[in-house]
């Protein structure tokens, strides 16, 4: 499916809706990220409002990661602070103004509280992010906050490959990249596939 045969279904849906909620899960490195910044570019070509909300600026800190044992496992759902990404999705569904939200800055690997805003105004929000349809409490309150959902849910040999080449980029040694994958990445997405709910639309490779 194309992102312009998915950016008329939105379209479709939202109707004259003033905010219309999209979550896109999937593993990681399964093109969420691709795809969602392709939707909203194109949403935004048709003169639409959109916005998107990365599941990545809810990194728990490093500091409360190590001391719970939770570092070198940085990624899995217990790593994330799940209950503050469920309250700023039930805010942004309510559509009552300028909603603040956290950015995770990768130079330095932490989360920045309140530094961007999502204004009242904006119609589409394109949720991101590894469990957005995850079963386990806290993830499980996001289900009804949707208004549709996406899951990308590449084959494991895609997932293998894509996760290892973005772990080549960092120059990492080839038993930190191993680590990474087989002990951390790979792991969690098998979680995901495996305790996911039923999303409106599947796509297997993006």
């Amino acid at each position: 499916m194309t992102v312009d045969a998915i950016a008329n279904d939105l379209q479709r849906r939202a109707a004259n809706a003033r905010r219309f909620m999209i979550g896109i899960a999937g593993p990681p490195g399964a093109g969420k990220s691709t795809l969602v910044e392709a939707l909203r570019e194109t949403l935004l070509a048709r003169g639409e409002r959109a916005e998107i909300l990365p599941m990545d600026g809810f990194h728990m800190d490093n500091g409360i990661l190590a001391e719970r044992g939770l570092l070198p496992r940085k990624g899995a759902p217990e790593s994330f602070d799940g209950r503050g990404f469920v309250d700023i999705v039930a805010a942004l569904k309510r559509a009552e103004g300028e909603v603040l939200v956290p950015v995770f800055d990768r130079t330095r690997e932490i989360a920045i509280n309140a530094a961007r805003a999502i204004p009242g105004e904006t119609r589409f929000i394109l949720a991101e992010g590894n469990y957005l349809l995850f079963r386990d409490a806290p993830w499980d309150r996001l289900d009804g906050l949707f208004d549709f959902t996406i899951f990308v849910g590449p084959p494991y040999a895609v997932l293998e490959e894509r996760l290892r080449r973005r772990w080549l980029q960092y120059a990492l040694p080839e038993d930190q990249i191993h680590w990474k994958l087989y002990g951390n990445d790979l792991p969690n997405g098998k979680r995901i596939l495996d305790n996911s709910r039923p999303a409106d639309l599947t796509i297997d490779l993006f």
